[in-house]
């Protein structure tokens, strides 16, 4: 089991093939000539091609405090049908940039690349008895690169399962396979990105299979500095604030009696008694789909904005 700074030095790795900074771009749009993937975006950069740019967008777009889903939204339905015409639409590129400052996009993309490419690499890791940091740093990254199971399966047909030559041996084995298929590949640009596999090398000369810190990737230190979360942002908003809506026992409180005459303000029927029931409930939601937010039921920051009392 890893620790959570072997996690994010893995992490970091991958970070730095694909953005050049070990806490990763968040904000980061590539688009390269002869790339498959078509426009690529974020912190691990997913494409539009694999369908997974849609559903992290997706997914900022669902978070009520998102700063930008009002315009993104407006290109959910052309990212679902993968229309590479995206590749050139600069106002989603500007979008897109300005949304990697977000704080609920960053946090959208830690959760939607854990869930996507991180958990599924640690299972393939302990399928196979792979239990190194660097081992796991070596799948994850085949995951976000492509073609994970094609190059095991080849360097398993070669030399042999992961149980008969060791991990170290094994993992040597399948760096040197996946370098020569990208060296050689019928994709010319993916002839470049054999410099991954020589960072892996460069690390196992080093014997360095915790991830122990520091160590170099193409140049840049990863330390704990290097991969400790940025500092928080430092908000002005009333930090007395709480989130009201439906439970048990129910909420109680002036706070919740402004929502209700806030409600009643704008046409709803109900009484403003001070308790957040279940007419207080349905009223909250249909005052958030008049105003196409999201219909949650939540009096949270946004919906207090369009409500009138923030």
């Amino acid at each position: 089991m890893l620790t959570e700074l072997q996690k994010r030095a893995a992490q970091a790795i991958i970070n730095v093939f694909e953005t050049s900074q070990p806490r990763g771009d968040y904000g980061r749009v590539t688009i390269l000539k002869g790339d498959r993937g078509h426009l690529t975006y974020g912190r691990s950069q997913t494409t539009l091609s694999s369908g997974n740019l849609y559903l992290l967008i997706k997914a900022y777009c669902d978070e009520e405090e998102a700063q930008y889903t009002l315009a993104l939204k407006h290109y959910l339905s052309r990212l679902l049908q993968r229309d590479t015409s995206l590749d050139y639409d600069l106002t989603l590129h500007m979008l897109l940039r300005k949304a990697g400052d977000d704080p609920v996009m960053q946090e959208a993309q830690d959760l939607f690349f854990d869930r996507a490419y991180w958990e599924p690499s640690v299972k393939s890791a302990q399928a196979l008895d792979i239990t190194t940091a660097l081992g796991i740093a070596v799948v994850y990254d085949s995951r976000v690169h492509g073609s994970w199971k094609f190059i095991r399966d080849k360097t398993i047909d070669h030399y042999g399962e992961v149980q008969s030559i060791g991990e170290e041996t094994w993992v040597k084995q399948y760096i040197y396979v996946r370098r020569g298929w990208l060296a050689t590949h019928r994709i010319p640009i993916l002839h470049k990105t054999v410099y991954r596999m020589d960072a892996f090398f460069s690390l196992i000369q080093r014997s360095n299979w915790d991830l122990s810190f520091p160590f170099y990737v193409r140049g840049m230190r990863i330390d704990e500095g290097a991969i400790a979360p940025p500092l928080p942002r430092v908000s002005a908003q009333d930090d007395t604030l709480r989130l009201l809506y439906l439970k048990k026992p129910y909420l109680r409180g002036d706070d919740v009696k402004e929502v209700q005459e806030a409600l009643i303000r704008h046409g709803y029927k109900i009484t403003a008694d001070g308790i957040f029931g279940k007419n207080t409930d349905r009223s909250l939601k249909q005052f958030q789909a008049s105003q196409r937010l999201r219909s949650d039921g939540i009096a949270g920051p946004v919906t207090l904005a369009f409500l009138g009392l923030l």
